[in-house]
């Protein structure tokens, strides 16, 4: 008979990226030179020695009110996918406001569905235990929900929050069995190259403005 040890046993992690929220983290705190980041990298970067990486998924809404945005948004997509990282799309909403002053009327544009979309899929995974730790970056108070009912239904299981940076959330932090607040110094170790080659040949390369 073969005894396995528990202490030997890796922890299954499946990494659930709101990537508006890391974005505008990134944005607020001045990195815009971490822009072109690998998530792949940063997650094997976040990761310890007693944990495997089982797969990444990233969710995010296709931008429609700015050309080079646009440009600029599936290049980068194009470039996360080339480490086998999944992404998932919510919608890119346009709402107009009108200024009580002045009477002007402004567009706005708002992400959707991305919260509702993780929360389906952390449950779905831990269904079908697909993990032993959901690492969720995000820090979006919205996700509370999902993150006790994991821990609630699944209790061999635990979901962990890597808050993007200016994105920490006390609900959120309190909540989850572990956390901790991505540096600046893990976002820098972690780029792409600025060129990078898809399995096709074609070559991604750092947009513009992203250094």
């Amino acid at each position: 008979m073969i005894y396995t040890n528990k202490k030997d046993k890796k922890e299954r992690v499946v990494v659930y990226v709101d990537g508006f929220n890391l974005y505008f983290g990134l944005m607020q705190a001045g990195f815009n030179n971490c822009k072109w980041l690998n998530i792949h990298q940063l997650v094997l970067n976040l990761l310890k020695p007693n944990q495997e990486l089982r797969k990444i998924l990233y969710f995010t809404s296709r931008v429609s009110n700015n050309p080079d945005k646009q440009k600029r948004q599936s290049t980068y997509i194009e470039a996360i996918e080339t480490t086998g990282t999944k992404v998932y799309y919510g919608h890119y909403q346009s709402n107009t406001i009108e200024c009580k002053r002045c009477g002007n009327i402004r567009p706005v544009y708002n992400e959707k569905m991305t919260d509702v979309n993780i929360a389906t899929q952390i449950i779905i995974d831990a269904y079908q235990d697909n993990y032993d730790m959901a690492m969720l970056i995000s820090g979006d108070s919205d996700l509370v929900p999902p993150i006790k009912a994991v821990h609630k239904n699944f209790t061999q299981k635990r979901v962990f929050v890597a808050f993007p940076p200016k994105r920490h959330n006390a609900s959120v932090a309190s909540v989850a069995k572990g956390s901790l607040m991505i540096g600046r110094k893990k976002l820098v170790d972690s780029q792409f190259p600025i060129q990078v080659k898809k399995k096709n040949g074609f070559i991604l390369k750092k947009p513009s403005g992203w250094s």
